[in-house]
């Protein structure tokens, strides 16, 4: 019997089943639209969570909308739809963070990021959702 102290060995197997994803030639990326994308649907759902908000919240609700439509305006996507689902303040509140939340990541994306008009008016919605918040 050989023992070989303070040694170890492992074995790294590799399945020969993998496969790898076809490589598309040069120039032959598919590009995907801005209002195709994950973002675009936070962008959209950030506007109808502030439509459906029942607080005033002295005007910073609506501006922050304002600012959200200009964006989405810049950036070809249509917002319209029902704003007809309003809520108790408390719950209103909850949705605004939710707003706010959905904004953020949306201004963290390339296709906004790049932009300093679509990303100017998504942090202004993220400023007026701050200012509405802070308002009882």
């Amino acid at each position: 019997m050989i023992s070989v102290m303070g040694t170890a060995s492992l074995l790294a197997v590799t399945s020969p089943q993998t496969q790898s994803a076809p490589i598309a030639p040069a120039g032959q990326f598919e590009t995907v639209r801005f209002s195709d994308s994950p973002e675009a649907d936070m962008l959209h759902r950030a506007y109808r969570i502030l439509a459906t908000g029942d607080h005033d919240y002295k005007g910073h609700r609506v501006k922050a909308m304002n600012q959200v439509k200009k964006a989405a305006d810049m950036l070809g996507l249509d917002l319209s739809g029902d704003d007809k689902d309003h809520q108790k303040q408390i719950l209103s509140d909850d949705k605004l963070r939710e707003a706010r939340d959905l904004l953020t990541h949306v201004l963290d994306n390339s296709d906004v990021k790049g932009q300093k008009k679509i990303s100017k008016h998504v942090q202004s919605a993220i400023d007026e959702i701050d200012t509405a918040l802070s308002i009882r």
